[in-house]
């Protein structure tokens, strides 16, 4: 049997349909594929040199803000540190001004602005009860027992601090604790400067008494310290 001459060639592959020829359909498809191919290709071009840039530069900036934020670290305790010294230096103005005033050592002019300051007193009623009570003299003591700068009885004094000595009230704090924590007692139940005053020299059951009946318990020590009555 006579066969017809075969080639040992491979059989190349038919060649792609050019684009004119395919249908309107297909034409469209792959146009659009091409386009979207190319959009991904631009949007991972786009994001590899974002990245690239991030990577350059992220280190960069967060040195620049770590700088920063201890720079505004430093800065909030400078201004701290500046309020803190503001503060120390109007007390020791205000106690070199009392010390001048009165002409008493700077030390116990601090220790009275302390302790007023403490029991919520003016400093002002404070230091003149002590320069009417005492002249400032830590051993005073009156016809009647009072002792020390706030001229406190001790009586008084064992009553609110229980245990107390007489001894005691010669300690400079000690005497002005409880003589000012007894008159901000005093304005407290009066809730007047004039009257608590009068009770703290007088006493308040004698103040008290007298208002009740009717009458006025000045007797010129309110006029001392405030200045009127």
């Amino acid at each position: 049997m006579i066969m017809g001459n075969q080639s040992n060639d491979p059989v190349d592959a038919a060649p792609a349909a050019p684009l004119d020829s395919m249908p309107s359909a297909a034409r469209a498809a792959i146009k659009r594929r091409n386009v979207v191919l190319g959009i991904v290709a631009a949007l991972g071009v786009a994001a590899l040199s974002a990245a690239v840039t991030r990577a350059a530069v992220n280190p960069r900036l967060l040195a620049l803000e770590a700088d920063a934020e201890s720079a505004r670290a430093e800065i909030r305790d400078a201004q701290s540190d500046l309020s803190q010294l503001q503060s120390e230096f109007e007390q020791l103005r205000v106690v070199q001004e009392y010390s001048t005033a009165f002409r008493i050592p700077a030390d116990l002019a601090e220790a009275i602005r302390e302790a007023a300051q403490r029991e919520d007193l003016d400093p002002d009623i404070a230091f003149r009860l002590v320069a009417t009570e005492s002249s400032f003299r830590r051993r005073a003591i009156s016809s009647v027992g009072a002792v020390g700068y706030t001229q406190l009885m001790p009586s008084t004094a064992s009553w609110l601090e229980p245990g107390l000595t007489e001894g005691d009230l010669f300690d400079r704090d000690t005497n002005l604790r409880l003589g000012f924590r007894y008159l901000r007692m005093l304005l407290d139940q009066y809730g007047d400067a004039r009257i608590a005053l009068l009770a703290y020299n007088r006493g308040p059951g004698i103040v008290s008494g007298i208002m009740a009946r009717g009458g006025d318990p000045a007797n010129g020590y309110a006029r001392q310290i405030l200045g009127s009555e």
